[in-house]
């Protein structure tokens, strides 16, 4: 039998400052710089809201829809989801405990880092899929009640809040836990999860999956950016992205989860600069302590900037929402950090997600670690394209926060036109605009200072 390995698994891949073929400092002024020339053009050319958070689009074409909405696809999917949980069961519960068993691949890249270019593809994909949905509505109906039918009424002011609290748990697994690595760390946390969900849904319906599951959450804000969609009625169309963007639901919580998202990716960029390790190794207390304080000051300093600069929209000016005056905006503009983080996801994990996917696929047909290949993948080879084009790869990253943060701008843009009255609307949105400059610059330094 093959003796495990343990392979040195690469965070994030290269593309750097050094990598550049312009400078850094450059690049990084160049992105703030366009982003405020966006906002110029916005002001003088956008001055009608065209999303007005209705879902609008062309009906796909019937025969399509008809497919896409079919009891035999929707089952197949889950079928699937459901038959690749239950294959992974098995490496999790009694695999080696070796970085090759594919778990660890599957968990941290293939579906946290995946979760943006399948949900960005098809939409909320990761509900297509979610094993504990399925097994909710596999349960209800032997209950012989619907999904959405629970013990109790899910509370409307929990909105949002755990799955903000379950996107923190995996952050903080993924970049401060020093057993992140180590497999019962995973089992812990994949027990601790599939309870909790199940058990939430069986209570509340499957809103509680809508709400407090992580990625299931995750992937529908993502998927408000694919061009198919689903209008109020429930009929399938083409959008525009931004009219995706503009329908997202509003609750409690969701600033919360677009925060960690945004603050998590931000820490995790700058936990690998040399200055950072240096501080940390210099304290008395634990790495682990240090880093988990550090995540959540990042998301909490993404919360606070972004919520004070959306309640101080207009300041002045009678805002018109259905909340108040002012308590209510970071809510009503919290849908333009969407593309923020996708941006910046992108730009932060694009290597990462396609060459270590590769090595997940390779590793899957292999659960064991013992020379199987039990899928056929596992005489696959790794395509180290984007490493061996470090030029790029950097220019896609700073292509991606950039035009994130201008599709960021627009959505908050157009929302502001249906807020501020006429003579407000310019002026009014200068806090936000300071603010995205700040994300830009911040992000791109953070990208390419490590």
């Amino acid at each position: 039998m093959a003796v495990p390995v343990a392979v040195p698994v690469p965070l994030h891949g290269v593309g750097g400052a050094k990598d550049l073929p312009i400078p850094a400092a450059l690049a990084i002024t160049a992105g703030a710089a366009a982003l405020a020339v966006s906002f110029l053009v916005l002001a003088l050319a956008w001055r009608v809201s065209r999303f007005d958070g209705s879902a609008r689009g062309r009906p796909v074409a019937a025969p399509l829809a008809r497919f896409v909405d079919s009891l035999g696809l929707r089952w197949t999917l889950r079928g699937l989801g459901l038959a690749f949980a239950a294959y992974l069961a098995w490496p999790t519960a009694v695999g080696p405990d070796v970085v090759t068993n594919p778990i660890f691949g599957t968990f941290y890249v293939l579906l946290w880092v995946g979760i943006v270019p399948a949900s960005l593809l098809l939409g909320p994909a990761f509900r297509l899929v979610s094993p504990v949905r399925t097994l909710h509505a596999l349960v209800s109906r032997a209950r012989g009640v619907r999904p959405d039918q629970g013990l109790a009424r899910y509370p409307a002011w929990l909105g949002y809040w755990p799955a903000a609290l379950g996107l923190l748990a995996f952050v903080w697994q993924e970049l401060a836990n020093e057993d992140g690595t180590l497999l019962v760390s995973v089992q812990v946390w994949l027990i601790l999860y599939v309870v909790i969900t199940f058990v939430g849904a069986v209570v509340f319906g499957d809103v509680w999956l809508a709400r407090a599951d992580p990625f299931e959450v995750y992937s529908t804000l993502v998927g408000r950016l694919a061009v198919i969609g689903r209008r109020a009625d429930g009929v399938l169309v083409w959008r525009s992205p931004l009219a995706g963007l503009a329908a997202t639901p509003r609750g409690p919580g969701l600033v919360a989860v677009l925060a960690v998202l945004f603050g998590s990716t931000a820490f995790d960029s700058y936990k690998d600069n040399l200055h950072w390790a240096g501080f940390v190794d210099s304290l008395s207390v634990s790495p682990e302590l240090t880093n988990s304080v550090a995540l959540v000051v990042f998301c909490g300093v993404i919360a606070a900037t972004f919520s004070l600069a959306a309640m101080a929209t207009g300041r002045g000016t009678t805002v018109s929402t259905e909340r108040g005056p002012r308590r209510a905006l970071p809510g009503l503009l919290v849908h333009s950090l969407v593309p923020i983080v996708v941006g910046y996801m992108t730009a932060h994990y694009l290597s990462y997600f396609v060459e270590q996917g590769q090595v997940t696929l390779i590793q899957l047909s292999d659960p064991m670690v013992d020379g199987s290949n039990l899928l056929g993948t596992g005489g696959l080879t790794v395509d180290y394209w984007l490493s061996q084009h470090p030029s790029f790869l950097a220019d896609v990253k700073v292509l991606a926060i950039v035009v994130g943060h201008i599709t960021g701008a627009v959505a908050a843009h157009d929302r502001v036109l249906r807020l501020l009255p006429p003579r407000s609307r310019i002026v009014g949105q200068l806090p936000m605009l300071v603010l995205m400059v700040a994300y830009t610059y911040a992000g791109l330094w953070l990208l390419f200072s490590s």
